[in-house]
């Protein structure tokens, strides 16, 4: 660059994207090797060149086609089967009762939202992204028309159930306990993972397993997400209970739809921005008695399990953030322990009630086969390399491809060789020759570990 030119740039003042970022990195990386914390990245470079390229290359493989006639094609090409079925009219059914509900907007303006997802739906540049989100939109458009349900169809409120419950299997109402004490630090502290955080990173899984991923993580990240959601919202419409804020305000009065909501603990963060957000929002909150399962809990643990189940090198980090969120819903009032764990076991079943085949064993998600099956159409194999770059530097440990192609051709050969050699066998012989020609290995479903098969 001539010295005009450098005399220039430096008299305007800017600094490139590029050096914003290096210049945002280099301290966060410097104290991370002063704390001795393995698998630092050695520069920022090292951190957003691989980063730029899987970025890149995820962009390259959308489908920017806006023919209708490829989205019908494919439809007309399904197969549908009742397991697949299923969940489609699930959805279906949670749209027309939401519809049906609905008083704002009146009828026809409600059909309009149903005609934008069909439209939206249509297209594959855009039904790319609004296929998988499906089960959350159905989430969404039924836990916003539950406020118009009649009162007279729904069931009675339990405002003894959950209490009694803690009391029974914990020995003591815990979520009590957390309420005890308060102070502005730890209402900030609670507000971050309850009010902040639990709406944000569901958006940063979607992107990093857009990035970062395997092929079609993200369209299961959708499936579980939404369903999870869709199936809580259910229970909280069918089995409406009281949060420890009611206990708190009321006792153990009984309640009635007609009582508006409370934003708990979150009445301290108003106050401490000056402001009326929380109090508003749970005031006229959709599920006023929507306690029972918590999706707050649900929410963070199917994170952690998505975090754990493909990025396992962070395990630590994504239950500690499920830990402090728990802790925080019951310093802010708004759970007891009971509905933390029913949110909790509703997204580890759905988790793996909606786990594609192809996951359900770790060791079978092979990164590597990106960049051997890589086409035109998805980057090429350079680009493809990268992702797998990308993934050993997220999880701290390298891919040795030629270990992993070695491995799956002693498994083939295995196998093979044992079918042949004991086809015509009893039972007995065939079954030991496939167990001492296939070699042990460590299977992962979740946090779950089992050697051999």
């Amino acid at each position: 660059m001539s010295r005009p030119a450098m005399s220039q740039r430096a008299s305007s003042g800017t600094v490139p994207p590029a050096s914003l970022g290096r210049m945002a990195l280099a301290p966060v990386l410097r104290i991370l090797r002063r704390l001795s914390v393995p698998h630092v990245p050695a520069s920022p470079s090292a951190v957003l060149s691989p980063l730029v390229v899987a970025v890149t290359a995820a962009a390259r493989r959308l489908d920017l086609s806006r023919d209708p006639r490829r989205t019908l094609a494919r439809v007309a090409a399904h197969r549908f089967t009742p397991g697949n079925t299923a969940p489609l009219l699930l959805m279906l059914c949670a749209w027309a009762y939401a519809l049906w509900v609905m008083r704002v907007p009146a009828w026809p303006l409600k059909l309009a939202l149903p005609l934008a997802w069909a439209a939206a739906a249509a297209v594959p540049v855009s039904g790319q992204f609004v296929w998988p989100a499906t089960p959350v939109l159905s989430w969404l458009i039924l836990f916003f028309s539950a406020r118009f349900i009649p009162a007279t169809a729904r069931p009675a409120i339990h405002v003894a159930l959950l209490p009694a419950l803690e009391s029974v299997l914990y020995g003591a109402n815990i979520s009590d306990l957390q309420t005890r004490f308060t102070h502005p630090l730890l209402d900030v502290l609670a507000w971050l993972p309850y009010g902040l955080l639990h709406f944000t990173v569901p958006f940063v899984i979607a992107a990093v397993l857009w990035v970062f991923g395997p092929k079609g993580s993200v369209q299961y990240w959708g499936r579980a997400f939404g369903f999870m959601n869709l199936f809580g919202v259910m229970t909280q419409i069918v089995l409406p209970c009281a949060a420890p804020w009611y206990e708190i305000i009321h006792g153990l009065t009984p309640a009635d739809y007609s009582m508006p909501g409370s934003p708990g603990g979150l009445l301290r963060i108003d106050r401490v921005f000056h402001s009326t957000a929380y109090t508003n929002a749970f005031g006229s909150a959709p599920l006023v008695f929507g306690a029972f399962p918590s999706l707050h809990s649900g929410c963070a643990v199917i994170e952690a399990l998505f975090l754990s189940h493909f990025f396992p090198g962070g395990k630590p980090l994504y239950w500690a953030y499920v830990g402090l969120l728990w802790w925080s819903t019951m310093y802010l009032s708004h759970h007891y322990l009971i509905d933390l764990t029913g949110g909790a076991c509703l997204s580890t079943l759905v988790f793996y009630l909606v786990m594609p085949d192809e996951f359900k064993d770790v060791d079978q998600i092979n990164w590597a086969a990106a960049a051997a099956a890589a086409t035109p159409l998805t980057g090429g194999a350079s680009v493809a390399a990268a992702r797998v770059e990308a993934y050993e530097l997220a999880n701290g440990h390298a891919v040795d491809l030629d270990e992993e192609i070695r491995r799956l051709e002693e498994m083939g050969e295995g196998e093979g060789g044992d079918a042949d050699e004991n086809g015509a066998g009893d039972e007995e012989a065939r079954t030991g020759g496939e167990r001492a020609g296939r070699p042990k290995r460590s299977v992962s479903w979740g946090e779950t570990k089992v050697l051999g098969e």
